[in-house]
């Protein structure tokens, strides 16, 4: 590989970070959007769905669990958490200019089920319009639209595993694969793991962004049909408590 990662970060102007559901964008790299804002770097977000099966917490927001008005909610949550980290602009996957020409496609959350503490695997009840069933041509097609719109210098997504192995981010994470192949993008996957990464090659880096944990408290409050923050923790709506991530790794991808 002729470049490392390191210097396409020091040549980046735009990001494009490609999420699957709304609150994806903070949980997993709100500290690094942060920081790449507080840098002077524009950053734009692409998301997937509007994380219609996601649980919702107990209390006054509870009514809105399997309903249409939780897509409607999530948006605006969505939006809200955008504004908190500094995003210069959010998009959804399907919907002009995120989409093939003459194509619009509303592109529905997956769902997903727990094989084990950690690792999710897919819904028993997968509708036929889901993200992760969606062709994935048409998707990185539909990906692929939106980085000739906004020209970034960098995309970024998930792994080969999509961070804990959701359907709609192992879907995400092929569209990507495909999308920055077909544009010439350096794609770089998001590592949540420190000692997954190989201190010898220059194509990871890993970022210690504690200081960054206020702005991203901020961006988690908005995402409160979701979880809720307390203190450095979130709290998910099983009742679930983590500490906020502040911490991630990048691994460019060779082309």
């Amino acid at each position: 590989m002729s470049d490392d990662l390191g210097s396409v970060l020091k040549r980046t102007r735009t990001v494009l970070f490609a999420h699957a559901h709304p609150d994806d964008e903070t949980l997993a790299t709100g500290a690094l959007i942060a920081d790449l804002v507080a840098r002077r770097i524009e950053v734009v977000l692409v998301s997937a769905t509007r994380g219609e099966r996601g649980e919702v917490v107990d209390g006054p927001l509870r009514t809105l669990a399997g309903t249409a008005a939780l897509a409607a909610h999530r948006e605006a949550e969505l939006t809200a958490a955008c504004a908190a980290l500094g995003i210069t602009a959010q998009y959804w996957l399907g919907t002009p200019p995120a989409a093939r020409p003459g194509t619009k496609t509303r592109y529905v959350d997956s769902g997903m089920r727990w094989v084990r503490e950690g690792l999710a695997g897919p819904a028993d009840d997968v509708r036929p319009d889901a993200f992760s069933l969606a062709p994935l041509d048409a998707v990185a097609g539909d990906l692929a639209a939106l980085i000739e719109q906004v020209s970034p210098d960098l995309l970024i997504s998930y792994d080969h595993g999509g961070g804990y192995g959701h359907p709609d981010h192992l879907r995400m994470h092929e569209a990507a694969l495909a999308a920055a192949a077909r544009t010439g993008t350096p794609l770089a996957e998001i590592v949540h793991h420190r000692e997954a990464l190989d201190p010898d090659h220059g194509d990871a880096v890993w970022f210690d962004l504690e200081h960054r944990l206020p702005e991203v408290a901020r961006a988690l409050r908005e995402h409160a049909s979701q979880l809720t923050v307390d203190g450095a923790q979130l709290v998910h709506s099983g009742g679930q408590r983590e500490e906020i991530t502040t911490s991630v790794g990048l691994r460019l991808r060779s082309r």
